[in-house]
């Protein structure tokens, strides 16, 4: 893997990508199945450097551009969503790199293979501040990918050695990630869900575990960000709301396409001899939903080239870019949650069969939707800043 990766080689992440489409196609049953990732596509994701799309150029990493990471993950959506989500969801955490000292940071992501899983802040999840660095015990929920990780991410809330919360500059407990070696923490299998299986979203826990404080950092906090390049304006969690975007809307692109093609030779029953693409009600509704996919699709398009434009300048985000990067990232799950439950239900009786393409982008899309990201109150807090209200910095 070359040192720097060219602007070009960066954007030919998406090509990459849709090379993969027939090899992940076919794994998806399997993935499916083993609620995991099969070898030959993390291997073939390795090779491809799609897990390192987020990480410094410094550490060998892409370091691509958002649209880019968004136009990557659609693509592997389109073939399996549960490959997309572990991508994603690890490359989020590969910006890690990005905070970290330069020679832990190194040891971390030098192999070839490296990947880094976590799940969100828990409850219950405290780092003691001792000799040298902190003392953590925890349980954490939801690590995508962290079946292929070989580190995991502790979020945790820290503690003075007396056990009381640290208290940050917004004027709440102080949080702190903490990286950690897969095989300290104890692993439990509990991801026996309705879609996205593929991902292996595990639970972790870790008891009055030592990690070194160079083996720490804290998410978006300019003391500890040290790479300068536009990418690492972005927050963490923007980058998931762009990522679990661009799957759903991958997901719902593909079930389209897939009703286009069926609709041709299905004929329901009732429909007097007249197949569905015949039907003027179902070509009305068609079109309707390819309006609003590809309309949900451009606004994500062209909130993510604006935002970069401003990044690449060195201006921080407005607030109406900000309102822009929200509304398109949870209105784009929504939207295609919409177009993706439209094929499903037109496509009738066929679409309930595991050896028909709707089934398991059905579920899948459905669990996608379940995330915060694509919760309604994210648009109330939308709207909160677009009638001039407070959002409590949240936005």
């Amino acid at each position: 893997m070359r040192s720097v990766i060219e602007e070009d080689e960066r954007k030919s992440s998406v090509k990459r990508a849709e090379g993969l489409q027939t090899l992940i196609a076919a794994a998806a049953p399997t993935i499916e199945k083993k609620r995991q990732l099969t070898e030959s596509v993390v291997k073939a994701l390795h090779e491809a450097g799609l897990y390192r799309m987020l990480l410094p150029r410094s550490l060998r990493g892409g370091e691509v551009e958002p649209l880019v990471f968004a136009q990557t993950l659609e693509a592997l959506a389109k073939a399996d969503a549960s490959v997309a989500w572990c991508v994603a969801q690890c490359c989020g955490c590969s910006m890690a790199g990005a905070y970290l000292d330069p020679n832990i940071a190194h040891e971390i992501f030098s192999a070839a293979d490296a990947v880094v899983a976590w799940g969100p802040l828990p409850r219950n999840a405290y780092a003691v501040e001792t000799d040298g660095g902190f003392n953590v015990t925890g349980s954490w929920m939801f690590a995508s990918g962290s079946r292929q990780a070989s580190w995991l991410g502790a979020h945790c809330v820290v503690c003075g050695p007396d056990g009381a919360p640290r208290t940050g500059e917004n004027g709440r407990p102080a949080e702190r990630t903490m990286l950690i070696p897969r095989g300290r923490a104890q692993i439990e299998d509990v991801w026996h869900v309705m879609g996205l299986r593929g991902t292996g979203s595990d639970n972790y826990t870790v008891t009055n575990q030592f990690v070194p404080a160079a083996y720490s950092f804290t998410r978006d906090s300019n003391a500890d960000r040290r790479e300068k390049g536009p990418l690492y304006r972005f927050s963490f969690l923007s980058f998931y709301g762009i990522a679990f975007a661009a799957i759903a809307l991958g997901i719902a692109r593909a079930m389209l396409d897939d009703f286009r093609r069926l609709a041709p030779s299905k004929t329901p029953q009732g429909a007097f001899g007249q197949t569905l693409h015949e039907n003027s009600r179902v070509q009305a509704q068609l079109a309707k939903a390819e309006a609003n996919l590809r309309g949900s699709r451009a606004y994500l398009h062209e909130t993510l080239r604006n935002l970069w434009s401003s990044a690449s300048a060195g201006r921080s985000f407005s607030l109406e870019q900000r309102i822009d990067l929200r509304l398109s990232s949870t209105c784009g799950i929504q939207a295609a949650r919409e177009v993706a439950d439209w094929s499903y239900h037109s496509a009738g009786a066929t679409a309930i069969f595991e050896a028909q393409p709707f089934e398991r982008r059905f579920r899948d899309i459905n669990t996608v939707s379940q995330q915060v990201q694509a919760s309604d109150s994210n648009l109330e807090l939308a709207g909160k800043a677009l009638m001039g209200l407070p959002t409590g910095g949240r936005l």
